[in-house]
């Protein structure tokens, strides 16, 4: 009998390998580039997008990435701008998006009206997002 070789992380599937994702995600970018920004629509496509990549990432479909044990400690100073981004995002939302203390997706609605640029935004949000769901 012949003997199958067992699938590991070191080989990975069709959909893990650049030549096939990075134009799926070109394709889901140029989608969602189209909807207005921040629209019902826009929400319910990101929503939907996102969910796929969650739910292909946590099945078994494809093999996992090995994930270190520890942060090194240069994280840190990963962590500390996220957070007090966070914080002013958090903090401008609570207050009302008002034009004298406009939240960061106000400030960005300007360059998000050209559908171009959304798109390109929305690669990069779904690039950024695959790495992390195939962890």
């Amino acid at each position: 009998m012949e003997q199958q070789p067992e699938l590991s992380a070191d080989v990975p599937r069709a959909w893990d390998r650049p030549i096939v994702s990075v134009p799926i995600l070109t394709f889901l970018s140029l989608v969602g580039g189209q909807l207005p920004s921040f629209s019902p629509q826009a929400n319910l496509y990101t929503i939907g997008t996102g969910g796929a990549l969650v739910w292909l990432g946590l099945s078994n479909r494809m093999p996992r990435r090995t994930v270190p044990q520890r942060l090194g400690s240069g994280a840190v100073w990963w962590v500390l701008p996220v957070m007090i981004f966070g914080v002013f995002e958090a903090g401008t939302f609570m207050l009302g998006s008002r034009d004298d203390f406009p939240t960061f997706s106000k400030i960005a609605d300007p360059l998000l009206d050209d559908s171009l640029i959304r798109s390109a935004v929305y690669f990069a949000w779904l690039s950024a997002f695959w790495g992390l769901v195939r962890r």
